[in-house]
């Protein structure tokens, strides 16, 4: 067995694109050396800023030998088609051998084939693999034809054994050859040298100041990043996303802390962490009281003879002068009020078809005060929050540091005097982003998250935007899952079908102004000629309902997997029309899950989907079903009536475990019934009262979930 080590040495490689270019060569080469059929053990990849490398161990040195039988024509078949058979089969006359069979006597051609050294694999598709390397973004520099994400300066590749290495040779053009030498940091060490081996590559690497292991420089910055602060009274700012950047940015990390004028401090911390995070590549650090200090974290490149103080004061010159650009957008947006900001969002197109922010907002604001007197929340300050809640887009703030969206316009209402409800729910009301996302709690803040994310489905759903596939580019079923949880976490009692009507009254409306409430400007002589190609008549409104409430149930699905909610049971039950509160679905749910995992609940369902299956067959059942005449007609009818009483009523006061508990009674009648009764009676009549039976049977248990959507 023998490894392998492949080293391509460029200039910078972005630090985005670093991760996944290594996942790509490891996957590209494998994948060439299973289909070649040679084994190996192992395979690791590495990235740093300026070398991407692949080191594979316990791969076999050559192929194995193949042995192949190919039957040919007739051995009586023409000249010709005998010829063209040698050929395909690369054998002579002499080499091939004839067989009778059954049908006749047939050229059989033998094929032996040796196997190829590995090192001749790896050097045919090499080259194929780096020229059409997927790079996100690639170039080509010089008068040279090869594509790659930055300069290519040099390619290592051999394979070694028991101490000896082998160059894998291979001609990439533009100059480019393989060879057995790499160089380490391109100022700490750049002298190059000759490897023999991945552990020798590795040691002669850390000599020349190189850390192969983004994992191992990742543990350096993150040890030394926290011991400076320590040392310093500080906590570190935990920042994963930040740190694997930075991971890439640097061959041999040196973590410094820098500092900064106390004025700056002033500004909200999140405007200046963002500041430094964004445009610095630098963590922030803050006290035990998690306020944040006028000190920072940096990774430099580079050791120096003076402990980096060159460095660091060359980094606190840079830093002062982007915080000072920070502090003067700051203080130029206190200077204007977040209402006088209102007009200025006409100016922002939403979409296309529909409108401008300034108009988005007026639908916020208006189905904010109607979710908001549903929940019990305060309807003048929803209706404040959703009319301020996308003023400060146009802050200059938010126009440097866009992820400060919603927080800025909190800090801004706080400045001018709104109401704690309001200025926390213009930050909030963008919460969750995600699934790891704290959930708003506060009933103005809940309201007007909800009112945001109602009114983007309804617009998008209404001009036919909808997600398809994998692609979701109005990130659409991410609004639905806030929604989703926003009315679980908060245990809200919506009508979701009912706020959806109420969306699109809404949005419909003509007010035939100089702008309608989407922002389109009007003609108020001829409105309807100026709606003409608007959204404001483009669709149904009920069949756009219907496709956003079957748009809500996949999400549900998809958020309550991972909670062990199955999926056909939350069917059974949004299937029943009338089931919009999903605080009372999930309710009904988790009842039904209950009840179909006892032996009662699992032996009843089999008893609905006989009596469905024969249904099926059937197209006219009419009339009540009455006693009958057998023990166990009678029995069935007696249970049923007092069941689905019982079962209504429990429905109604939404006790569903008590609903599944009269339900589980019927068990032993429709066992007795199925065991006894003969459906397909000779006598017309009591067949149909024996149908009428079955059907009671799915109309009293579908008063709880639609069972016939239930799996197994």
């Amino acid at each position: 067995m023998a490894e392998f080590l492949l080293e391509l040495f460029s200039e910078e490689i972005p630090a985005r694109m670093q991760a996944k270019a290594a996942d790509d060569l490891k996957r590209l080469v494998t994948d060439k050396l299973k289909e070649a059929g040679l084994k190996f053990e192992q395979a690791e990849a590495f990235v740093t800023t300026r070398r991407l490398c692949l080191h594979i161990a316990g791969l076999v040195t050559v192929q194995p030998d193949t042995h192949e039988e190919r039957r040919g024509p007739r051995a009586d078949a023409p000249e010709k088609a005998i010829e063209g058979f040698l050929r395909g089969a690369g054998v002579t006359r002499s080499q091939v051998e004839i067989r009778e069979e059954k049908k006749g006597t047939f050229l059989y051609a033998v094929i032996e084939r040796k196997g190829r050294t590995t090192s001749d694999v790896l050097a045919e598709f090499l080259p194929d693999v780096i020229k059409n390397f997927p790079w996100p973004k690639s170039q080509r520099w010089g008068a040279g034809t090869l594509r790659w994400v930055r300069p290519l300066h040099s390619i290592l590749c051999l394979m070694a054994k028991d101490g000896k290495n082998k160059l894998v040779e291979f001609d990439l053009g533009d100059g480019l050859q393989s060879g057995n030498q790499s160089q380490g940091h391109r100022f700490l060490g750049p002298e190059p040298f000759e490897v023999s081996s991945f552990a020798d590559y590795k040691a002669k690497l850390e000599t020349a100041f190189v850390i192969l292991d983004p994992a191992d420089r990742k543990t350096l910055i993150h040890a030394q990043a926290k011991k400076l602060a320590q040392d310093a009274g500080l906590n570190l700012l935990e920042d994963d996303g930040l740190l694997n950047e930075v991971v890439g940015l640097a061959e041999y990390p040196v973590v410094l802390m820098g500092e900064f004028d106390k004025d700056f401090l002033d500004v909200p911390q999140e405007a200046l962490t963002s500041a430094m995070k964004k445009h610095q590549k630098y963590f922030s650090l803050v006290d035990a009281d998690g306020k944040l200090a006028n000190k920072f974290i940096f990774v430099s490149n580079m050791k120096t003879d003076d402990n980096g103080a060159k460095i660091i004061d060359g980094n606190e010159r840079v830093l002062r002068a982007r915080l000072a650009d920070t502090k003067f957008f700051w203080d130029q947006d206190l200077k204007i009020k977040l209402e006088d900001n209102l007009d200025k969002l006409s100016d922002i197109v939403f979409h296309e078809k529909l409108g401008s922010m300034y108009g988005r907002v007026e639908n916020i604001d208006k189905l904010s005060a109607f979710i908001a007197e549903k929940i019990g929340a305060n309807v003048g300050q929803a209706k404040r929050a959703a009319k301020l809640c996308k003023a400060d887009l146009v802050s200059g703030m938010v126009g440097e540091f866009a992820d400060l969206q919603g927080l800025m316009g909190k800090y801004y209402a706080q400045i001018q005097g709104e109401t704690e409800a309001v200025a926390n729910a213009i930050a909030e009301h963008y919460s969750p982003k995600g699934p790891n996302d704290k959930c708003p709690s506060d009933p103005v803040s809940v309201a007007v998250a909800l009112a945001e994310r109602i009114v983007t489905l309804a617009g998008f759903f209404w001009i036919n935007e909808k997600p398809t596939g994998s692609k979701d580019p109005f990130a659409l079923r991410r609004a639905s899952l806030g929604i989703i949880r926003l009315i679980i976490e908060n245990g809200l009692r919506l009508s979701l079908r009912g706020v959806l009507h109420k969306t699109f009254d809404i949005i419909t409306e003509d007010t035939f102004g100089e702008k309608t409430i989407w922002g389109l400007k009007i003609d108020p002589e001829n409105p309807k000629a100026s709606l003409k190609e608007s959204p404001l008549t483009s669709s149904d409104t009920n069949a756009v309902i219907s496709d956003l409430m079957k748009f809500f149930e996949d999400r549900l699905v998809v958020q309550q997997k991972e909670k062990g909610v199955r999926h056909d049971l939350i069917a059974a039950v949004f299937s029943l029309g009338g089931e919009d509160d999903l605080v009372r679905l999930l309710a009904r749910v988790e009842a039904l899950q209950n009840f179909l995992s006892t032996d009662e609940g699992g032996n009843l369902l089999a008893g609905y989907k006989r009596a469905a299956n024969i249904l099926k067959k059937e197209t006219q059942i009419s009339g009540d079903a009455t006693a009958g005449t057998l023990p166990e007609e009678k029995e069935l009818f007696a249970r049923l009536e007092q069941v689905s009483a019982a079962t209504e009523s429990a429905v109604e006061s939404e006790k569903f475990e008590e609903a599944m508990r009269a339900l589980a009674t019927l068990r032993a009648p429709i066992d007795a019934f199925f065991d006894k009764v003969t459906v397909n009676s000779d006598d017309a009549g009591e067949r149909q009262n024996r149908l009428r039976l079955l059907a009671q049977i799915r109309n009293t248990m579908n008063r709880v979930a639609d069972f016939s959507k239930i799996e197994g």
